[in-house]
């Protein structure tokens, strides 16, 4: 017996594996997480730096409403993408171009790490297939393609010519 099947965890077969990290790993395999937690943070990142007390940060009227409205937008959308990944696009959409208008309303997009992170965040969500297999499915895939067409047809030898 080895130490993983000892401890309760299955091998590669296993069907459902169980505790909050094999939870939270599914919940997060059904919907665009990266893109929507980095959108989260590009507006969490602006609306910090609009707290900042420096002499480079200014608010003049409307725009320093604009400075506000902008990223508090950008968290909801992240927050919207994670917890709707049905209206992703609509939300990676107007993500980006919030997250491109706080380049003139809120200190250059937070000194440009929260316009980065929103832009990278919304295009991630963007890009997101809901039902598309893992990497390694995919790969143990092909392998088997591979496979079962050299058993099918058998390569011919260095020195015959081709008819």
């Amino acid at each position: 017996m080895t130490a993983d099947t000892h401890a309760g965890r299955g091998g590669p077969g296993t069907a459902a594996r169980p505790g909050p990290r094999a939870a939270f790993r599914r919940w997060r395999s059904r919907r665009p997480f990266w893109g929507g937690l980095l959108l989260t943070l590009g507006g969490a990142e602006i609306l910090l730096t609009e707290k900042a007390s420096l002499k480079v940060v200014l608010h003049i009227g409307m725009q320093g409403l604009a400075g506000y409205l902008l990223p508090a937008l950008m968290v909801l959308c992240g927050l919207l993408t994670l917890f709707n990944p049905a209206q992703r696009l609509f939300y990676s959409l107007t993500g980006i171009l919030l997250s491109l208008g706080t380049w003139l309303t809120s200190n250059l997009g937070g000194f440009f790490l929260g316009l980065l992170l929103g832009a990278t965040g919304s295009c991630l969500a963007f890009g997101w297939l809901p039902d598309q297999e893992s990497r390694r499915a995919r790969r143990r895939r092909r392998r088997q393609r591979r496979a079962a067409r050299a058993v099918r047809e058998p390569e011919a030898p260095a020195d015959a010519e081709p008819v």
